[in-house]
């Protein structure tokens, strides 16, 4: 600031006012301080800034996987919100693993955000510490809980795999088979259809589990080790995500099963692949876009309102039936 100051010909306290209170200044002085800065490329001190007023415009979020458009597309109906408020987004990737978002709270709350966006609902002992004592609002988006750290928006994993396995009833699939990635929300909806399923059915429902994230080559591996022990026909195939789904449906035309007469095949996620697979997948919609408004205009109150109410809503699913089951 000293230096702009000696380009614009005055005082660093005069620059200091004209970057904190642009109308305390003269127009034409103001004037002289931008162009100083155009010219210099300085950027001000947002970090000591944000000590003195204790206001920093940033938000932290944390996702499992930024290439995931799952969550690309819930961040950028998030972002689009906050950006017009004035807010920037500080991303930070934590793989699925409780001790990577540990370490990237910490990180990130030194920096001082006004807001701090999770993944999920479940997070280390330590990291809920960090969060509560920081003291500034929290949205845990993707989950649902009754006791979240301050303000929840998502839906129910278990009511959305109940809900698939009587999809798979109503229509008549008296066998069925999972295949499922290694995180706990997925583990969840896993263990809810499989539950309601067999419950209804009385027929045991084969499990194929990964420790990994989902991708196609996955889904196709999964598939053919489930013909391979012989999947009964009319089976369904209830996948943890559209990825899995997709390479299931590959290896299943690959081995000249028809779908959904030899095998059907309900995926999770609905992306935008979907409705265009051969044959288009059934799938579990969650609306992304709803998701990532609703997340920020439950930050957006708390900025206004102040903390009181633990703020839960659940924006629910949609089972999307297609050519695939």
């Amino acid at each position: 600031m000293a230096e702009i100051g000696q380009l614009a010909g005055v005082s660093q306290v005069t620059v200091s006012r004209a970057l904190s209170s642009p109308g305390k200044v003269s127009p034409e002085t103001l004037k002289r301080i931008e162009d100083a800065i155009a010219r210099t490329g300085y950027v001000p001190n947002a970090v000591a800034g944000a000590l003195a007023s204790r206001k920093s415009n940033l938000i932290a979020a944390l996702v499992p996987s930024v290439t995931n458009i799952v969550y690309a597309s819930v961040l950028h109906a998030f972002s689009e919100i906050m950006w017009g408020h004035g807010y920037q987004i500080m991303l930070s990737e934590t793989g699925l693993q409780p001790d990577r978002e540990e370490k990237a709270i910490a990180a990130l709350l030194s920096r001082r955000p006004d807001a701090i966006l999770l993944t999920g609902v479940h997070h280390s002992a330590q990291a809920r510490r960090m969060l509560l004592n920081a003291g500034i609002p929290v949205v845990e988006i993707w989950d649902m809980s009754d006791t979240p750290i301050d303000c929840c928006v998502g839906f129910s994993h278990s009511d959305a795999g109940r809900a698939a396995a009587d999809f798979a009833v109503q229509w008549g699939y008296e066998t069925a088979a999972t295949i499922t990635a290694g995180d706990d929300r997925a583990l969840r909806r896993r263990d809810a259809f499989t539950s309601r399923f067999e419950t209804v059915t009385r027929s045991k429902v084969q499990a194929m589990d990964f420790d990994v994230p989902a991708t196609l080559g996955l889904g196709r591996e999964a598939m053919a080790k489930l013909i391979e022990l012989s999947l009964p026909p009319r089976s369904v195939v209830f996948c943890s995500s559209d990825q899995f789904a997709q390479g299931a449906l590959v290896e299943a035309g690959v081995r000249g099963l028809t779908v959904p007469d030899d095998v059907a095949v309900i995926g999770f996620g609905d992306q935008e692949y979907a409705a265009s697979s051969a044959p288009a997948l059934t799938s579990v919609r969650i609306d992304r876009q709803v998701l990532g408004r609703t997340a920020a205009e439950a930050l957006l109150t708390r900025f206004s309102e102040g903390p009181g109410a633990h703020l839960v809503k659940d924006i629910g699913f949609q089972i999307i039936r297609r050519q695939s089951a």
